[in-house]
């Protein structure tokens, strides 16, 4: 951190110098105030530089009609690429999530720096770079998100178009599931690479909470397991000798990169093969990209695989 706030320093006295970037011009300039959780910032009212400090905002700022200008990669899970339009590919690459380059911010000469969950000390340095804004990340309430950004974009009617399409997209599953299969048990597990432990996802998670807004159930042996099982409600820990609290009528499999191996040693398991949600082959393994954290885009990207693995539609 010592050596990019250097880098930053050393690029910021330089283009002051020649004038090609001014802080001064963002604060004289029109904009909209906007709260978060950091503080106030002058938003410029129609940003045309935006650089996104995570692939959650990436897919929200894409989703309503915008490309940023710079953007970084996830750090292990999360990347949005399969989702993403073509397009996006032109963003320019700022590192990994955490820890981006600086000094490429710098020289992109960005009218906004937004993200979800900036911490402090980063915030800071951004601030110096443009007008700078963060917001808690929700996993659950992603909706929450959503509206926060589009309001800072100014881009509200346009989530609220975003949203009211994936409801009635929602509104179409739960039809089709109520003439054609009644309840159903679904399970997400999320296997990690190099280690020899899985999770399940719950109701909180972001995707428990998108299956739980379409009517599916949760295994009560997940319910069960115990609040103290829990990091910050969202997912629980087990184990392959406690693989029966994975069962369910579907289980669902987010892989994250490199973790293929992991998941051949569950399946390797002779408890894994007397599981009945094996036996009647309903497993499949789904992108951790989209599945475990995201938003609209990742969201509707999640009701795709419930057409195609849950109704047999694609």
């Amino acid at each position: 951190m010592g050596l990019a706030i250097l880098l930053f320093t050393g690029c910021y006295q330089q283009l002051n110098h020649n004038n090609s970037y001014s802080q001064s011009a963002n604060v004289t300039s029109e904009c909209r105030k906007v709260k978060h959780i950091l503080g106030e910032t002058c938003v410029p009212l129609n940003p045309q530089r935006i650089i996104v400090t995570d692939q959650e905002t990436l897919e929200i700022v894409v989703a309503l009609g915008l490309k940023p200008l710079g953007t970084v990669k996830a750090n292990i899970v999360g990347s949005k690429a399969r989702i993403l339009p073509e397009t996006t590919r032109e963003i320019i690459d700022l590192g990994k999530e955490s820890q981006p380059n600086l000094e490429k911010m710098v020289l992109l000469h960005p009218d906004l720096i937004l993200g979800l969950g900036i911490g402090a000390q980063n915030y800071n340095l951004y601030s110096r770079i443009a007008p700078t804004v963060t917001f808690d990340f929700y996993h659950a309430a992603w909706k929450d998100n959503l509206l926060l950004i589009a309001q800072t974009l100014g881009k509200v009617e346009q989530a609220k178009t975003l949203l009211f399409e994936y409801k009635n997209k929602i509104k179409n599953i739960q039809k089709k599931i109520n003439n054609k299969q009644g309840d159903i048990e679904i399970s997400i597990t999320r296997f990690y690479a190099g280690q020899k432990f899985t999770q399940f996802q719950t109701p909180l998670s972001f995707s428990g909470s998108v299956l739980k807004e379409i009517g599916f159930a949760t295994p009560q042996k997940q319910i069960k397991f115990g609040s103290a099982k829990f990091s910050d409600g969202t997912y629980g820990t087990t184990n392959q000798e406690n693989l029966q609290i994975l069962d369910s009528d579907i289980l669902f499999i987010a892989l994250d990169p490199g973790s293929e191996n992991n998941f051949k040693r569950y399946e390797n398991n002779p408890l894994w093969q007397q599981l009945n949600v094996v036996k009647n082959q309903r497993v499949y393994t789904v992108d951790s990209g989209y599945w475990i954290f995201g938003n609209i885009l990742s969201a509707n990207a999640i009701l795709d695989d419930i057409y195609k693995y849950v109704l047999g539609e694609k």
